[in-house]
């Protein structure tokens, strides 16, 4: 539940979602301090009536030294980030203290992250899912746009969670494309557009295929949840493909009902799946 009187740190990356809670916030009038990363936050996104500070990637202990003299109590971090240049992650002097502390846990995703929070946790900030502020992000269960998945989807469906919860213990990525029984790719760093657009140039003959996203099993449901909008639907419907499964209750639709009717005129399906059902017992 939304805590009103506690001060919200944002930490913002790329994509609508920084710009839909910022509007919350204001809407409900709950005092908040963003962090714009640069390169990845959009340009519109701040305005002089917002209350930010911009910053690169390497300059995090900075960042977080301006949130505790904002006095944030909570702080999410929302948006995608962008694989960082060179210049992007010169360090300031406390990240570079932090990255010595951490060691090996920066090589994967999730390490890194679970180290981020418990250093931003130990100045008594709490870390907080979108979702605790935002709950209408979250996708339901069920077969949510007018198309259902046929026989063959179905069957994609449960290989691609076989794969993609093979995928996410790794630590690799949270997407996987099947078609006809058959992997076509897997997402790594490029993203799940990317991965999209790739496997467009592997389809075979036949149905056309489904994106199966899914929460790692180790991951935090406080940071990067799996994540879609109108822009995968598109994505996926230039690809070729059938449909979207996606991680209920452990995964975000953005602007949830203008992403379904949008699915719904393009004839394509979005369902809400729970992994367990389809991996082998």
């Amino acid at each position: 539940m939304e805590n009103l009187q506690k001060k919200l740190g944002i930490i913002a990356g790329g994509g609508t979602l920084p710009h839909q809670l910022i509007e919350h916030c204001l809407n409900i009038g709950r005092s908040f301090f963003v962090l714009a990363v640069e390169g990845n936050a959009s340009a519109d996104l701040i305005d002089d009536k917002i209350p930010h500070l911009w910053i690169r990637m390497g300059q995090a202990g900075s960042g977080l030294k301006k949130l505790i003299e904002e006095k944030v109590e909570e702080l999410i971090m929302i948006g995608t980030i962008r694989r960082p240049s060179f210049k992007d992650l010169i360090p300031d002097l406390r990240t570079t203290a932090f990255f010595a502390k951490v060691g090996s846990k920066a090589l994967g995703d999730d390490g890194l992250l679970r180290a981020v929070i418990k250093e931003i946790e130990a100045e008594k900030m709490k870390v907080v899912g979108i979702q605790e502020v935002m709950p209408d992000l979250l996708a339901p269960a069920g077969i949510l746009t007018k198309k259902k998945p046929s026989k063959q989807d179905l069957i994609d469906i449960k290989r691609g969670v076989g794969a993609a919860f093979n995928l996410g213990k790794l630590d690799i990525g949270q997407s996987v494309i099947v078609q006809e029984g058959i992997v076509l790719g897997v997402e790594a760093i490029e993203g799940t557009d990317e991965l999209i657009k790739r496997c467009a140039n592997y389809k075979r003959k036949g149905s056309g295929g489904v994106l199966v996203k899914l929460r790692k099993p180790q991951q935090d449901m406080r940071i990067d949840l799996p994540t879609i909008g109108k822009r995968t639907i598109d994505n996926a419907k230039q690809s070729g493909l059938n449909g979207v499964a996606v991680h209920a209750g452990n995964a975000l639709i953005v602007d949830q009902k203008e992403v379904i009717n949008y699915a719904n005129k393009q004839g394509m399906f979005i369902v809400g799946i729970e992994p367990g059902d389809y991996l082998e017992q």
